[in-house]
């Protein structure tokens, strides 16, 4: 089979598309014929050893599959060949054919097509633990989305409409705003051209957001830290900016306010059945017709180098999903 490949930390230019032998089943393991894997920013952190999780040289990034169970392993009874599904797989899944958990793999409804199931795990996943679970957003609450036409923020921009909240999305240009009001965002800024706190003043009269969903990091954090209202939540969800803040802690102090960190990662590692029930309830979403990933571009095998580029240099507006070069939905 045919797999993306990292063989040492670099940019994804280093990577490389290789022959490489099949994975087989084990106790609890299944094999997934890829037919479309999400990208996502914490494959670019992977391939340069920047993220949490360091696996064994040669590795091949992607952490979320859809695809056809070509083969299962001992103990898994839930699925059989020949089942259309969709994984968590951490890493591995820029290749034809995938080794994934058991635990971690779910059918896919009859009306969602492989693009659509590839699109779902990190980005509604991340966004939906940290809105319901971490935040708590109640119906009623004003959300900021920081960084709102990205992955995640766009997933969190769609969810805050769905539980009820009034969502102000932040992100750099028209373009992406434009992108953000379509998918739910009563009221933009373009943090480019207009100053943060001056705008969220205006939006909300004066006393601050609820809740501030913050993938970004660097330069925007203190200022939306200081737009958090009395008994705010702050998300801390990543740093797309490459920076990692430091906050003074006096506001989370004079806010009473909460500084909440969310690592969907962890959460489905350490509390599987809380993150299969809130899958449950994304897909219900998604078949009542509330949710729809927004997919940019497809690119095969060997353009995933371009895709991991695109990531980083934060050109993507919603998701970028890797298909094989022969495969047609």
């Amino acid at each position: 089979m045919k797999a993306v490949l990292c063989h040492q930390y670099g940019p994804p230019e280093t990577l490389t598309v290789e022959e490489t032998a099949s994975p087989k089943a084990s106790p609890g393991k299944l094999v997934i014929q890829m037919k479309a894997c999400g990208v996502n920013f914490p494959d670019t952190l992977m391939i340069q050893g920047k993220y949490q999780f360091k696996p064994p040289f040669p590795f091949s990034p992607g952490g979320e599959v859809a695809g056809v169970v070509k083969e299962v392993g001992e103990g898994i009874t839930h699925l059989k060949p020949g089942d259309n599904v969709f994984a968590l797989t951490g890493w591995g899944g820029f290749a034809e054919e995938v080794l994934a958990d058991g635990f971690k793999t779910f059918p896919i409804p009859p009306d969602m097509d492989f693009v659509t199931a590839a699109s779902l795990m990190y980005t509604y996943g991340t966004s939906y633990h940290a809105l319901k679970d971490r935040a708590n957003l109640q119906p009623g609450e004003t959300l900021l989305v920081l960084g709102a036409a990205g992955g995640v923020g766009l997933a969190a921009v769609e969810l805050g409409r769905i539980m009820g909240a009034k969502v102000i999305a932040a992100a750099s240009t028209d373009e992406k705003l434009e992108l953000c009001r379509q998918t739910g965002a009563s009221d933009t800024i373009n943090y480019s051209r207009e100053g943060l706190r001056e705008r969220l003043k205006e939006i909300t009269g004066g006393p601050g957001v609820d809740v501030v969903y913050d993938p970004v990091g660097g330069s925007l954090t203190e200022a939306a830290l200081r737009s958090v209202s009395w008994r705010g939540r702050y998300l801390v969800v990543g740093f797309a900016a490459g920076q990692i803040p430091a906050i003074p802690l006096n506001l989370p102090l004079l806010k009473g306010c909460s500084v909440v960190g969310v690592f969907w990662g962890a959460f489905a590692e350490k509390q599987p059945k809380d993150n299969f029930k809130n899958v449950q309830e994304l897909l219900a979403f998604y078949e009542q017709g509330q949710m729809k990933p927004h997919i940019q571009a497809e690119y095969p095998l060997d353009k995933v180098p371009q895709a991991l580029t695109e990531m980083m240099n934060r050109q993507v507006m919603g998701k970028l999903v890797i298909t094989p070069k022969n495969f047609h939905p």
